[in-house]
């Protein structure tokens, strides 16, 4: 039986027991009320608000410019169209790195101000500090760790991290230390996937991959790259389940050939 089918709404608690009896956890990104809503009535376990808004929302080439009040708008505008699933928001750079005052005050503004249900922070060692405090508000926390695309500049490119051993130990020291610190579960990104293997199989709360093989407890894509509308964007994780760009310029090309060669609107759509 499906955990998911059980309940009337995921949480945090949800996603243990489904992790305990290896039901796989479903994960997408979601920015605004419309496809939150689709994504939420089509039975996704947990939709992220991430700073991935910066890129596929506002055309930057990072996630590092978005501002605490835009991920809020954004947030805010998920939560009014989900019922059911779990939702998750990212805290955006400068937020809560150095400062767990700031980290907390930033988590709190999320929570309150947007109706969401948990927040992540990406970081290990690093950020513990204003995880616990986070934490011990009462807010949980989902962790990130691997390739952490708020530290782009650090790493200079997005490729494979924790492929050498150093990298590869402290990524299993960050991830005990995350579920001694109290996360709920964590996202593993672009890492190999026998190491992925390994770190799923050591800790006790969910891992979310991508691009982080199959064995972790669950998957997330972002929306635009999982439905086709980014068309530049095609790295080997990804499984593209849609090709909305064709779809949608087909579709606009239509009806601007309609209404040019007067077909639109015609006599059953007028008044």
């Amino acid at each position: 039986m499906s955990v998911n089918k059980e309940v009337k709404r995921i949480t945090t608690n949800t996603l243990q027991k489904m992790k305990s009896v290896g039901e796989k956890i479903s994960m997408i990104t979601a920015y605004d009320y419309s496809f939150a809503r689709l994504f939420d009535a089509a039975g996704i376990d947990v939709i992220l608000v991430g700073d991935s808004a910066s890129n596929v929302m506002a055309g930057h080439e990072t996630t590092l410019p978005i501002t605490l009040d835009q991920m809020i708008y954004h947030a805010s505008s998920v939560i009014r169209g989900v019922e059911r699933s779990l939702v998750v928001v990212d805290l955006p750079f400068g937020t809560y790195q150095g400062n767990s005052k700031e980290a907390l005050a930033s988590a709190i503004r999320i929570m309150k101000e947007t109706g969401a249900h948990a927040v992540k922070l990406e970081g290990g060692e690093e950020i513990v500090e204003s995880i616990k405090r986070i934490l011990a508000a009462g807010i949980p926390v989902m962790g990130h760790l691997g390739l952490t695309p708020q530290s782009i500049y650090k790493f200079g490119t997005y490729t494979v991290r924790a492929k050498e051993e150093a990298e590869a130990n402290k990524l299993r020291s960050d991830a005990k230390l995350l579920q001694e610190s109290g996360c709920f579960a964590m996202v593993l990104e672009k890492i190999p996937a026998q190491l992925a293997k390994e770190v799923s199989e050591s800790i006790a709360i969910p891992t979310i991959g991508i691009g982080a093989g199959r064995h972790c407890d669950g998957q997330v894509l972002v929306m635009h790259d999982l439905l086709g509308i980014n068309t530049e964007f095609k790295p080997r994780f990804l499984r593209q389940y849609l090709n909305l760009h064709e779809q949608v310029t087909g579709a606009v090309k239509h009806y601007i050939k309609d209404v040019k060669d007067r077909d639109f609107p015609n006599e059953q759509e007028q008044y």
